[in-house]
């Protein structure tokens, strides 16, 4: 288990200081697949470079299974750094060695006697699916197999802990998909809990469980993803799941009033509540924009509906509804309050 205990990291700037993480506290339970997320400048890669001690914290501790990594030496935490491993946005890999010479370097630093190295370093690339590629080069492979060598490399030292700094955000979607699908299946297989850092909404709806939203250096949400993201509560949280209602894209025009459905589970987002309300009550909503995604096998999403009339027909509207099960209801608008 990895706990987060009252974290702040402040930098000295030419400016003066900088608090780039305030008073961080979390818990990662062990075989999570834990996702921290925000946008660019929210703290995340001081974060984790502070959970593997590459940064010292200015104040709290990182406790990892009872032991407060902050009172060790460096050389204690080299050898930590050993059961809590990376991997990279830039893969990292050493161009001028083979695909096994790579995998084979952290166990090269360690000791282990070449020919056990190289069975386990030849083990790793059956796992990441790559058995055929030992005596490639990295420049000879496409990037994600490229971060498949580099996650072969993670998992030479049998480590506890995977860290993953946007990790796949220089590859296309289709790859990031089967990255993604790997790393789950080390999490299920090993029992490698894993901490994913990523500015993407999708990477942590597909495989974390929990999820942590860091603005500011804060963490303003946290909890089950499928929580998290059903009801956002932060105004951070809500510009990453409502990325069109952020950016202006569905502003409400005057004298309009619009219901956002939240849908919490694929039955709710299965039933055609619009077509329905229409024919029940006789009130036409048109949907003003929609997204429904998947998150751990199961359907979840909004949809914003523009409805006709006055308050009364938005009244009825709402008591429609609410009365199904799995769907969160909240009114904008001129005759509503956001929240109801």
């Amino acid at each position: 288990m990895i706990e987060l205990r009252n974290l702040s990291k402040s930098f000295q700037t030419a400016d003066g200081p900088v608090e780039a993480l305030k008073h961080i506290n979390l818990t990662v339970n062990d075989g999570d697949i834990y996702g921290i997320i925000g946008m660019s400048g929210a703290g995340k890669s001081t974060l984790v470079r502070c959970i593997n001690m590459l940064e010292r914290p200015s104040e709290g501790a990182v406790i990892l299974d009872g032991q407060n990594l902050s009172e060790l030496s460096d050389a204690d935490l080299r050898q930590i750094r050993h059961q809590v491993t990376m991997i990279f946005q830039s893969f990292n890999l050493l161009m001028q060695r083979t695909c096994l010479q790579n995998i084979m370097l952290p166990l090269k630093l360690l000791g282990t006697p070449k020919k056990e190295a190289e069975e386990r370093a030849r083990e790793l690339l059956g796992v990441v699916g790559l058995p055929d590629k030992a005596n490639s080069y990295p420049a000879q492979l496409s990037g994600g197999q490229q971060q498949r060598i580099a996650i072969a490399r993670a998992l030479a030292t049998d480590p506890k802990v995977l860290l993953c700094d946007e990790a796949t955000s220089a590859l296309d979607p289709k790859t990031t998909h089967t990255i993604l699908e790997l790393i789950r299946d080390i999490n299920r297989k090993m029992g490698i809990t894993v901490i994913v850092i990523t500015h993407q909404m999708s990477v942590v709806q597909e495989i974390c469980n929990r999820v942590a939203i860091l603005e500011n250096g804060s963490v303003v949400e946290e909890g089950e993803v499928a929580e998290v993201f059903t009801n956002p509560r932060a105004t951070a949280t809500q510009t990453l799941v409502y990325p069109e209602m952020a950016d202006g894209s569905v502003s409400l025009a005057a004298g309009k009033q619009r219901i956002r459905l939240t849908f919490n589970g694929a039955e709710a987002a299965g039933e055609p509540l619009v077509a329905s309300m229409a024919m029940d009550l006789r009130i036409p909503a048109s949907v003003h924009t929609a997204s429904i995604r998947s998150i751990n096998g199961k359907a979840y999403g909004y949809m914003l509906l523009e409805i006709p009339g006055g308050p009364d027909e938005l009244a009825r509207a709402v008591k429609y509804l609410t009365g199904h099960k799995d769907v969160l209801v909240q009114v904008t608008g001129e005759y509503g309050k956001e929240g109801v």
